[in-house]
């Protein structure tokens, strides 16, 4: 016979049980504590992961003086005849260059025209007047090598014209001729893995302009054989001169050369910019009064004016320099009030091309007069310089004045930007040599351009636009963020307009009328659909559904319509027509089930009437009804589809957050309800609905959530297109499905990287604000209505 505890025994046994009990509810404290806090710290790690890569799109430039030198005055050609061209560094003690000084009197004007530099920035060049051209090692201000032009013998260069990369050049010379030069750096590396660069010059042709002197130049060399340039004579004449190279179906070459006078359309003004663009369409001649004259010069053998444009603030203000941006689209044009803008041509009906030449964006002013220009062989931006010698960085599509150097007070003569955008040379009137290392890694970007309407080329009007990358070099990069944030809401409207009443009304359905058999059974199944993978919905809205939906639009917007009548009429028909005694051979919370035959019927009926439909009120074409009478344009994969493809993905979730609150409504509010005389009905809507409300609300935030941040179904099932309509008859793109498209081929620390993590920040921090105003509303409907 077992032994009975004693009375101090069960109260020891007691002790135990509970002391384990504190014990185990310590521990399991600790852990969801501990796991609280790590959730939190991870999300927080998060966010500053992703603010720590999105912060450097905020800096600006930076430049670092590497180098100043004093350069030696040009001396006098050497003799031709005896093929005594280039003159090596190091045999001539007057050739080198000095540490620039700021002791001793001021020299004269330095007779510099061009400066230039090679890719690496460890060669420098400057060409001028005598018509010698200095190579100089930036490592030490030395003179490597000076090449005299053979085709210069007995000029003086008067004037020069540069390409973009700095390598091909025009140089006009006092009696009318033109020079094109080209000059090239040729790496190779030695023994010792050593970078060595060889500088070499290659002159062309010259080409006689006119017999007086040429005190302005713009030209443009073209791949096919066709060059051409403006030029000004000393008396004030504007010249445009192109040559052609034809070759006939033999094999035979010709040269064509047109020369056309366009001194009598510029009535006296003077001349004092020149520019003609990459594809010599269209010359631009900036005067002293401060207009720019456009011509159009299609026809090489006669141009024609089209415009006279008043470019600067004021009459009389002289424009001082005239350059185009990489593209050959945007023309900058600067002042001698200091005033820096670019323009291009939009569609305009009154002008006689049918575009105008129009300010597009103003930029950064200086505080003197501009003397240089230098544009960007690599983005949208340039480098100008004025009068005291300060140079400021711009970017021109985001009108950001990204840098200032401040200068020494001696006006800059030649200013050029290294090809990779990351150096600048400049040489002052004093004859003093600057070389500077820029580093500028994300220019395009500030408030403006990534959430503001952006004036971009080719456009006529500004607009929001993404598009990240293009097919060319010259291709002006577009990062709004508006079109992927309004199509992200968007896309989520469209889901929640088609989930919410679904999902709601059917935990209405479910937790109120419902017999419990069928709940056990409906439950469950809509809670695994939750589980689909949402590529599989995305896969099968794009490839599925959305060319079916293409074909039975108008069915597809009767249903709600048609189902809706028949299911009332079917309603009306149990209640009033069927006797009570075959009513009650159905259990309450079944009658449903009878609906189902009735959805397939009006699902029938829609299709059915889908053609006549078209025919007789869309004239036999829904896509030309709307767009000619709405004008809509029909998409096939469009926010409709997504709408009922991500609807699929929200509604689970919304459903069981709200059947749950649903459920747990007390029963003595609902035993009470119905006591006092209400229907199942008006105590599902008066009762139960409004003490479920912070559960529901937070179902459908939840619901949100999901929605905002889906990637896959958005991706495959919408077109992901970057417009903003409200239409839904067209696609979007979504943040979360912009960020998976391109992150995979952003370059690292990119731009465009980074600005794909400012993305992924603003839909965290979407999500991040919206619930917590959901939440904060969610405490006060509880608070409001937990006094039920």
């Amino acid at each position: 016979m077992p032994k009975l505890k004693t009375k101090d025994d069960k109260q020891a046994a007691r002790g135990f049980s509970l002391g384990r009990r504190r014990l185990a509810d310590l521990i399991a404290r600790g852990v969801v504590t501990i796991g609280g806090i790590g959730i939190i710290l991870c999300i927080l790690a998060i966010l500053v992961f992703i603010s720590l890569e999105v912060y450097p799109l905020w800096k600006g430039a930076k430049a670092e003086l590497t180098g100043k030198y004093k350069l030696a005055l040009p001396q006098s050609p050497p003799s031709f005849a005896v093929n005594q061209n280039e003159v090596k560094g190091g045999q001539s003690v007057s050739l080198e260059t000095q540490p620039a000084s700021t002791d001793g009197p001021e020299s004269s004007r330095f007779p510099v025209l061009a400066v230039g530099i090679e890719e690496y920035q460890e060669i420098g060049y400057i060409i001028t007047r005598p018509g010698e051209i200095d190579f100089i090692s930036l490592k030490d201000g030395r003179v490597i090598k000076k090449t005299w032009l053979k085709g210069l013998e007995g000029k003086q260069v008067t004037s020069a014209s540069g390409s973009l990369d700095n390598t091909k050049y025009a140089l006009a010379t006092n009696d009318g001729y033109v020079l094109p030069v080209e000059i090239r750096f040729d790496v190779s590396f030695n023994d010792n893995n050593e970078r060595i660069i060889t500088p070499e010059v290659i002159e062309g042709e010259p080409i006689q302009a006119d017999t007086r002197a040429l005190t302005h130049i713009s030209y443009k060399p073209s791949d096919e054989g066709t060059r051409a340039f403006a030029v000004v004579t000393s008396d004030g004449r504007l010249l445009f001169v192109s040559e052609q190279v034809k070759k006939s179906l033999l094999g035979e070459e010709t040269k064509e050369a047109f020369k056309y006078d366009l001194t009598p359309d510029l009535n006296g003004n003077i001349v004092t910019a020149l520019a003609l663009d990459g594809f010599t369409d269209n010359l631009y001649a900036g005067i002293k009064g401060g207009k720019i004259y456009h011509w159009d010069t299609r026809n090489k053998a006669a141009p024609k004016l089209v415009d006279v444009i008043q470019a600067t603030e004021k009459p009389g203000v002289a424009v001082t320099s005239l350059g185009f941006l990489i593209g050959d689209r945007s023309l900058i044009v600067t002042d001698e009030a200091g005033k820096t803008s670019t323009w291009f041509q939009v569609r305009n009906v009154a002008s006689p091309t049918g575009r105008a030449l129009t300010r597009i964006h103003e930029l950064a002013s200086h505080q003197a007069p501009v003397t240089a220009i230098a544009p960007s062989a690599r983005d949208k931006g340039f480098l100008s310089a004025d009068s005291k010698g300060n140079i400021i960085l711009h970017y021109a599509t985001s009108e950001r004045k990204l840098l200032e150097i401040e200068g020494e007070g001696s006006p800059i003569r030649a200013l050029a930007f290294a090809p990779k955008a990351n150096g600048a040379l400049a040489v002052d009137e004093k004859g003093t040599l600057y070389d500077w290392k820029i580093e500028n890694p994300h220019p395009e970007t500030n408030w403006k351009a990534l959430f503001g309407k952006v004036w971009y080329e080719g456009y006529d009007k500004p607009e929001y636009v993404w598009q990240s990358t293009g097919g060319t070099d010259d291709f002006e990069p577009k990062f709004s963020l508006t079109p992927l944030a309004y199509g992200t809401l968007k896309g989520t409207f469209y889901a929640l307009l088609f989930a919410i009443p679904l999902a709601i009304l059917g935990a209405i359905c479910v937790s109120q009328f419902m017999h419990p058999s069928i709940k056990n059974t409906v439950k469950p199944v809509l809670e695994i659909m939750a589980a689909l993978p949402s590529v599989v919905l995305g896969f099968i809205a794009g490839l599925w559904m959305a060319p079916l939906v293409e074909k039975i639009v108008p069915a597809v917007f009767m249903m709600p319509l048609v189902l809706t009548i028949m299911t009332l009429i079917s309603v009306l028909i149990w209640s009033s027509f069927v006797p009570k005694r075959i009513r009650g051979k159905f259990r309450d919370g079944t009658e449903f089930l009878l609906l189902i035959p009735v959805f397939f019927l009006g699902v029938q009926i829609c299709l059915w009437l889908n053609n006549p439909v078209e025919a007789l009120l869309l004239g036999g074409d829904y896509k030309a009804w709307l767009l000619n009478t709405l004008g809509l344009q029909y998409d096939q994969r469009n926010s409709l589809v997504v709408g009922f493809a991500m609807g699929f993905a929200v509604i689970p979730i919304i459903f069981t957050i709200s059947e749950d609150s649903l459920s747990n409504v007390p029963k003595h509010l609902t035993s009470g309800s119905l006591a006092l005389g209400a229907t199942r009905w008006q105590t599902a809507i008066r009762v139960v609905l409004p003490t479920a409300a912070a559960g529901i609300f937070s179902a459908v935030m939840i619901g949100f959530g999901r929605a905002v941040g889906e990637t896959m179904i958005v991706l495959m099932a919408t077109g992901n297109t970057p417009v903003m309509e409200w239409s839904i008859f067209n696609g979007f793109r979504a943040l979360s499905a912009n960020i998976a498209v391109e992150i995979p081929e952003a370059p690292h620390s990119g731009t465009l990287y980074r600005v794909l993590f400012l993305a992924a920040l603003l839909l965290f921090l979407m999500t991040f604000v919206l619930n917590t105003v959901a939440e904060l509303i969610r405490i006060r409907l509880r608070k409001k209505f937990g006094q039920l």
